[in-house]
């Protein structure tokens, strides 16, 4: 069922936004029936980015409506976006838009959505009607999975544990038909044991979701989300001001479902995979240790540096898993690193592959869907920090330096065989409200990844 407000078809008593920037200002101001154009006059209304005129008819009602927008290299895409809270009851049709129709009405379906899990929250009442020439049935697919994704980041560990993101996946698969494991117990044990270990202190037991959907002979894509429903650092505790957003920690897991509600959602022509490892890492007795030595799925040694490095733990066993498969393509979304928001900050997730090609086509496709990545390096070299004189490898390079590069390095020795592979280090959590992106969680990167997987396989035919 639709989260918000789904787009309207055309109708010829729909309110006109007329979109102008500085320079198409005076010229639109002379085309304006003499009334309204007085009225913006005496309202003082300039066209500048963000800048709103409500212009009355002859008969006293709203006629039209003044936007200023931003054009060029600083335009927001998403501009559009602060329109649905601005304005009242009503239906409403853009005019004159400088940029791509489909994502300002995106951005209008997007920012209409809200958290209401304890506490009401009344959705804008301004209606929009689609742009013309859009689909505007994938507008409203893509606006429902990302506001999925959302509801997930947004709720609480006490009610989000890793058997509710069980239910999430569950939900999805019988909604698209698609087939779902969940691994738990005694043979997540035997057959993940990083993933058992992380997991262990909670009373919430852990466990590895594994769906999947689509023609067995398509070509084979495999999503990895981190699911960390908690994250108080383990034994290696954070302060309290550091696990104030831990809810969000299951951010990748979130991702990874909403993008694959889009795939399925649209029938995009390959074989796709879901693998969600999801813990909480807590503090108990029997949790591990600095210093232990765990094994992993592929079989390589891990001595524990830092507890609170356990993302990085259970996305291993979850790519040697997806390596098994030896997909064409592998995408691994979690909220891993403080140094990748150092470098980066909140709205630009850091983006690791060693496909040259694959990281310019995941950037261009990020700019033109305004989900945007930064490409960091896997600078081969820093492997040696994670070097250990009693494992195969530890799980933090004990240093300064490099943190989302070194982590990024350690995922990278689990996944060998798939032919690309892509790790998206990201925040998961908008700090505040801006266009189409409501203060609180986000599937970042999600909208991406779809865009790139569509481009690439396009939908199966009926």
């Amino acid at each position: 069922m639709p989260r918000v407000t789904t787009l309207l078809p055309a109708t010829e008593d729909a309110i006109p936004i007329r979109c102008v920037d500085a320079a198409g200002w005076p010229a639109v101001a002379a085309e304006l029936p003499p009334l309204a154009a007085a009225f913006a006059r005496a309202s003082g209304f300039e066209a500048k980015p963000g800048k709103i005129a409500l212009l009355p008819g002859p008969d006293g009602a709203l006629a039209t409506v003044l936007f200023g927008v931003e054009t060029g290299e600083r335009a927001d895409a998403f501009a559009v976006g602060r329109l649905p809270e601005a304005l009242p009851q009503g239906t409403y049709r853009l005019e004159a838009l400088p940029g791509d129709p489909a994502l300002a009405a995106l951005a209008w379906r997007l920012s209409g959505y809200r958290f209401g899990r304890y506490r009401e929250r009344a959705a804008p009442k301004a209606r929009l009607v689609a742009p013309e020439g859009i689909d505007a049935a994938e507008i409203d697919r893509i606006a429902d999975a990302v506001a999925a994704g959302r509801d997930l980041v947004n709720t609480p560990a006490n009610d989000l544990g890793p058997a509710e993101i069980e239910a999430a996946a569950r939900a999805l698969a019988a909604r698209f038909g698609a087939a779902i494991e969940v691994v738990s117990g005694e043979n997540l044990e035997r057959g993940f044991p990083l993933i058992a270990a992380v997991g262990r202190a909670s009373p919430r037991a852990p466990r590895l979701i594994d769906l999947t959907w689509g023609a067995s002979d398509a070509p084979r894509v495999t999503l990895v989300g981190k699911g960390v429903v908690f994250d108080t650092g383990g034994l290696d505790i954070k302060p309290s001001a550091a696990m104030l957003l831990m809810k969000k920690d299951m951010a990748g897991a979130a991702v990874a479902l909403a993008a694959a509600e889009m795939v399925m959602g649209t029938g995009l022509n390959l074989r796709l995979r879901v693998l969600i490892p999801t813990v909480e890492n807590a503090i108990a007795g029997d949790a591990f240790r600095p210093g232990d030595v765990l094994a992993s799925r592929r079989g390589l040694t891990v001595e524990i540096g830092n507890t609170d490095a356990e993302g990085r733990l259970i996305l291993a066993d979850a790519l040697a898993l997806a390596d098994e498969d030896a997909p064409e393509l592998v995408f691994d979304f979690a909220t891993l690193t403080g140094a990748a928001r150092v470098a980066l900050g909140p709205d630009l997730p850091a983006l690791f592959t060693e496909d040259d090609g694959l990281a310019a086509e995941l950037a261009a496709t990020g700019l033109a869907v305004n989900d945007p990545v930064w490409r960091m390096p896997l600078w081969a070299p820093y492997g040696s920090l994670l070097d250990s004189k009693v494992a195969d490898l530890n799980n933090v390079s004990g240093g300064p330096f490099a943190g989302a590069v070194t982590a990024a390095l350690f995922l990278r020795r689990f996944a060998p065989e798939a032919k690309a592979h892509v790790h998206l280090d990201l925040y998961g959590w908008n700090p505040s409200t801006k266009p189409g992106r409501p203060e609180g969680g986000e599937v970042q990167t999600a909208r991406l990844v779809y865009a790139l997987l569509r481009a690439r396989y396009g939908a199966r035919s009926q």
